[in-house]
């Protein structure tokens, strides 16, 4: 594999070397990516979501599309995410446009949830205001009574997203903060090119 023309390639080389390193390390989220997104009036927000998939069509997460998150991508869809990897001491950071996942893998994926997972996707009006705790598990108990003995359908709020880059830039610590730094810049021609930057 040529690391100096395939940006998804090395990411995966790097992820797959991660995955193999998280559970030694008791890493519950080995999958956990932060991501960032903006408003309107360029306002920023960040959290961290979890990687469900990844190729060179983009990297794929889910959420309440009634989220903060999720307003946010439909008024500006642009994001950025930063996987850090202290154990490796290594980060990969990108950024591009965002479009939604189809109808059918939000289906797949969201089928493949556990069922408690399933119904807590209906009972929480995600980023809203609660007046009290209790307020979320009567919604529960409600969605738990209806879809209780049947599968649960995905709700319509419920979908994914798919981080499409056009810029992914890696590093990799080294001592004295002389750290390796390159990013891959997609070019209007589809094409990935390579620079090295100053750490």
């Amino acid at each position: 594999m040529d690391s100096n023309a395939d940006p998804i390639g090395l990411f995966k080389d790097w992820y797959d070397e991660w995955q193999s390193v998280a559970p030694k390390h008791d890493v519950q989220e080995p999958t956990a990516v932060t991501l960032a997104t903006a408003d309107a009036n360029g306002r920023p927000s960040v959290r961290v979501v979890l990687l469900k998939g990844f190729g060179p069509e983009g990297f794929v997460f889910y959420t309440n599309l009634e989220s903060t998150k999720g307003q946010q991508l439909a008024i500006n869809p642009m994001a950025s995410m930063c996987f850090y990897w202290d154990q490796l001491e290594k980060q990969i950071r990108l950024e591009g446009k965002v479009i939604a996942v189809t109808p059918e893998e939000a289906d797949r994926y969201f089928a493949s949830r556990a069922k408690d997972s399933q119904i807590g996707a209906w009972a929480s009006l995600q980023s809203q205001k609660m007046s009290a705790r209790g307020d979320l598990a009567k919604r529960v108990a409600t969605y738990t009574v209806k879809y209780g003995l049947g599968s649960v359908p995905r709700p319509p709020h419920w979908s994914g997203f798919r981080v499409v880059p056009d810029r992914i830039e890696f590093w990799h610590k080294r001592k004295f903060r002389l750290h390796d730094r390159f990013c891959f810049n997609m070019t209007s021609e589809g094409v990935w090119t390579r620079s090295d930057l100053y750490p």
